[in-house]
C-alpha cells in the first residue's frame, strides 16, 4: 500500500498556510515555523488555550524517514518520486491531514485540544512529552 499523500503536488508553502488557517481558527495564539539548515520547514509549534491553561505543542515533520519509505516503495513501484522534495511535501501533508481529523474531533467535543495533541505538549526545557518519554525522562507507573 502507498503512503498517503506519496503523489501530491501541493508545495510546502500552501501546506503550511493550510495547517496555518487550521490552527488559527482554533485559536492558536502563536504560530511557529522552524527551518533546517538547508530553509525547509522541519518543525511547526504553536501555543493555544485549553481547559488547563495555555500549552506549546511542537510537531516535527521527520522528511528523512518519509524519504526512506518512499525509497522502499519505489522499488515495487517505480512511479513513486523519492526525492527529497516530494517527502518533504508528502510529510507535510500528512500532517495537515492529521490536524484537519484532530481538530474534527475537538470540534465534535468527542476529545479535548490537549488530549489529542498530548505526546507533542512541549514542557519548560522545550521537550516534548514523546521525547521526555523516550529519553526516560518521564517515569510511568501503569498497573502494580
Amino acid at each position: 500500500m502507498a503512503l498517503k499523500n506519496y503523489t501530491t503536488t501541493i508545495s510546502v508553502e500552501k501546506t503550511i498556510n493550510e495547517i496555518q488557517k487550521i490552527l488559527s481558527t482554533h485559536k492558536a495564539k502563536a504560530i511557529l515555523t522552524e527551518y533546517d539548515d538547508f530553509g525547509q520547514v522541519s518543525v511547526l509549534s504553536f501555543k493555544i488555550e485549553t481547559i488547563h491553561g495555555e500549552i506549546g505543542i511542537k510537531l516535527p515533520a521527520r522528511q528523512d524517514n518519509v524519504l526512506k519509505i518512499l525509497q522502499i516503495q519505489k522499488k515495487k513501484n517505480t512511479k513513486i518520486k523519492a526525492t527529497k522534495d516530494q517527502a518533504e511535501r508528502t510529510a507535510w501533508r500528512n500532517i495537515k491531514d492529521w490536524i484537519d481529523a484532530q481538530m474534527a474531533l475537538v470540534d465534535t467535543e468527542m476529545v479535548e485540544i490537549d488530549e489529542v495533541f498530548l505526546p507533542y505538549i512541549l514542557n519548560k526545557n522545550g521537550s516534548t512529552l514523546y521525547e521526555s518519554f523516550v529519553n526516560n525522562q518521564l517515569l510511568l507507573e501503569v498497573g502494580d
